[in-house]
């Protein structure tokens, strides 16, 4: 018999078997310093766009003054135990009630944590004889969540609503053939990697055709887009038809936890049935009245989602208009396309760190195809003019080097960590 832990030292997958190269630099990195714009990173400052902090509340002097304040006061532990037995309150359930309110939902539920939220909710909501239809770039906790489906599932090309119908006929067909189940379609809200928004309105006006619920995951249109920041429902004019709405606190609001809004009756059936919630501890009273106090500000000061906005357009038509490929992006999310191979990517890398005080995050293979580059940049309520203005110039002058070959290199620098 083979020792399980064998085949994990022969094959650390295809982003751990730089691990020794890259850790502590391109992957598993280390920001020091106040939350914001421009932060520490081996003692050298640099303009920060890798943070999904949009509207700048990380650092709010209320925000930090709520925070400390419950913290004071209840300390991290209270309550103790899961929510069914022992771990509820009246701030978990008033926060529960703000976010259905502000969603248009009439009930939702408090989550400790988007990805085994979501995946934990899929679960709950689907039987064996229920088919899931889903968008093929939807997030890895999407994904999983399918993994503990044991029924049928189909996934549709992103954002393709031609596939989307062929999907719903080849589900529609096994329903009837069953003579039992439903359908449950899956997508996003905004796409955190390319920035473009799911076919919201156009899904939801299939509903006509096709007999089916959908599940928004909207962890990048939350607090960033529509009028009041409802998310991409409500900036498509389609929230109303939204059956599930789901979001994470860990963008917008800067925070930890999540929560799925809905109808009263379904959300009840949730919170009843939904393992990842019955079996874990809940929400530490800090977290809950943090997240209280950010949902405030989120309502009530809409200069910040404006300022975000104003620095995202600054950034994206910056970059367009010095010839960057940015794709379909229509939300803050920004993607800077490019050409070149892993090891191509990290001395770039390296070269926007050391050289120009830029740290951006990027994406490679096997996450993408081989011979592509994203660059991915999230800008937020706190950047400044001159962070995007730097920023622009480096980039111009490293994608120059990229082009010229400069970054050709035999293998990934070695920049780990000493140990």
């Amino acid at each position: 018999m083979a020792d399980i832990f064998e085949k994990l030292v022969k094959n650390y997958g295809p982003i751990g078997q730089h691990r020794e190269r890259a850790h502590g630099y391109f992957a598993f990195p280390k920001l020091e310093g106040e939350i914001g714009s421009r932060m520490k990173f081996r003692g050298k400052e640099m303009i920060v766009w890798s943070l999904n902090n949009y509207l700048g509340l990380a650092n709010h002097p209320e925000v930090r003054k709520i925070d400390a304040d419950a913290s004071v006061q209840y300390g991290l532990a209270l309550p103790m135990g899961a929510r069914m037995m022992s771990g509820n309150s009246n701030y978990h359930e008033q926060l529960e009630a703000e976010l259905a309110e502000f969603e248009h939902k009439e009930d939702a539920i408090l989550m400790n944590y988007g990805y085994q939220g979501i995946m934990s909710a899929i679960d709950a909501i689907c039987g064996r004889h229920d088919v899931i239809v889903y968008d093929a770039e939807s997030h890895a906790c999407i994904i999983d969540g399918l993994r503990l489906h044991p029924g049928h599932r189909y996934v549709f090309k992103h954002n393709d609503m031609e596939d989307f119908e062929k999907q719903m006929q080849r589900a529609s067909q096994l329903i009837e053939k069953q003579k039992t189940g439903g359908i449950l379609v899956i997508t996003e809200g905004v796409f955190g990697m390319a920035g473009d928004q799911g076919r919201l309105k156009e899904i939801c006006d299939l509903k006509k055709k096709y007999d089916f619920r959908l599940l928004v995951d909207d962890a990048h249109g939350f607090g960033t887009m529509g009028k009041t920041g409802a998310g991409a429902g409500e900036e498509q004019g389609c929230q109303d038809e939204i059956d599930l709405y789901f979001s994470t606190f860990a963008k917008s609001m800067a925070s930890i936890g999540a929560f799925l809004a809905g109808p009263r009756v379904i959300i009840d059936y949730i919170r009843y049935n939904i393992r990842s919630q019955i079996f874990a501890k809940s929400l530490p009273m800090p977290i809950v009245l943090g997240n209280l106090k950010r949902l405030e500000l989120l309502k009530t000061r809409p200069e910040l989602k404006e300022k975000l906005w104003e620095n995202a357009l600054k950034l994206q038509n910056g970059l367009k208009e010095r010839g960057f490929d940015i794709g379909k992006t229509d939300s803050p999310v920004t993607p800077v396309y490019m050409k070149g191979g892993v090891e191509e990517a990290t001395a770039m890398v390296m070269d926007l760190r050391e050289n120009y005080g830029i740290f951006c995050s990027i994406v490679v293979y096997p996450v993408i195809p081989k011979g592509h580059i994203i660059y991915r940049l999230i800008p937020t309520a706190a950047h400044t003019d001159e962070d995007i203005k730097l920023t622009l110039k480096a980039f111009s002058e490293t994608k120059a080097k990229l082009d010229a070959g400069a970054y050709k290199v035999e293998a990934i620098p070695d920049m780990a960590e000493n140990k």
